[in-house]
């Protein structure tokens, strides 16, 4: 199977990228494994005439956008991408080889979690990560933010602005600096030493954080600062790895603004490489990527033909 451009990741960004290549007239196709990271949430926010709406119900819009314009969207995971000849080779889990002349890698990221038992079942409802993303829903309950890093005193900022009862789980984190423990006091976030042992479920709901001196604190949200890690093991035999990424949130895919990696023909959008992005800039992302793509090989064609009629 040969065609012009393989997006790998059928999210947001991916999607979208694809609708501009379809739309530009492009044979694309995307490969799409199914595992999109905010399944579990009840809705996508902050996008503007799509708020609320199920993560599963958007991406089910844009995918009968995309076959509306002619591209083809099956579901497999890639195992593997590498040059072969001027283009590309790409492997999956489900036995297929496909050929592309260029690649859009938009498989987003895996979000790392601390090891504590009834952290992992609760993510995307009562465990949350984003005030952007999940913060008007829990407004005004009792948040715990459970201290990952150094990340998580700004994280418990941020979502003070939600509610007036919060709490700072310091857990195995060292001590804050006096500064900061200022600020929490500042701001009334009551900070709470000693190691978490796990969070408490009770009726399908978070109940409490129980430490591991036995005491038990009611909470009814966990906000944690994930270490957000990109989905690109694939990449490997391209020479492309995903590295620190300078905000320290964890390993990102580099790209520039257009979605340019280091290696040519291959562009990048999304989580993938924008560790932060939400749903409506990891669209944005994929379809300037995907006009990228399409200029890309508009001058590549042209450099072909002025060659072909000069012989």
């Amino acid at each position: 199977m040969n065609k012009d451009v393989v997006v790998i990741g059928g999210g947001a960004a991916g999607l979208n990228g694809a609708l501009m290549l379809a739309r530009s007239r492009r044979d694309v196709l995307v490969i799409d494994a199914g595992q999109p990271r905010n399944a579990p949430a009840d809705g996508v926010h902050g996008l503007l005439a799509r708020e609320g709406m199920p993560p599963l119900e958007l991406i089910a819009r844009g995918q009968d956008e995309v076959r509306g314009y002619g591209g083809e969207i099956i579901s497999d995971e890639v195992t593997e991408a590498r040059r072969d000849g001027d283009g590309f080779a790409v492997t999956t889990a489900g036995g297929r080889t496909v050929r592309a002349r260029r690649l859009l890698v938009t498989t987003g990221l895996v979000d790392e979690l601390p090891d504590l038992p009834g952290l992992r079942e609760r993510w995307g409802r009562d465990l949350v990560h984003c005030p952007y993303c999940h913060g008007w829903e829990v407004r005004d309950q009792p948040i715990g933010i459970l201290a990952t890093g150094p990340a998580s005193m700004h994280h418990a900022l941020l979502f003070r602005q939600l509610s007036d009862d919060l709490m700072f789980f310091q857990h195995d984190q060292p001590d804050l600096p006096d500064d900061q423990a200022e600020q929490l006091a500042a701001r009334d976030i009551t900070l709470v030493t000693g190691e978490v042992a796990e969070i408490q479920i009770k009726d399908d709901a978070i109940a409490g954080v129980r430490l591991k001196s036995g005491s038990l604190i009611p909470r009814r949200v966990i906000a944690v600062a994930s270490r957000l890690v990109a989905r690109a093991g694939f990449l490997h035999s391209l020479g492309l790895v995903p590295l620190p990424h300078p905000s320290g949130m964890g390993e990102h895919l580099p790209a520039d603004a257009t979605g340019r990696t280091e290696i040519p023909g291959v562009w990048a959008a999304g989580n993938v490489t924008d560790l932060s992005a939400q749903v409506g800039s990891a669209a944005a992302a994929g379809a300037l990527a995907g006009a990228q793509i399409n200029a890309d090989l508009v001058l590549a064609e042209t450099r072909l033909a002025v060659a072909n009629r000069s012989r």
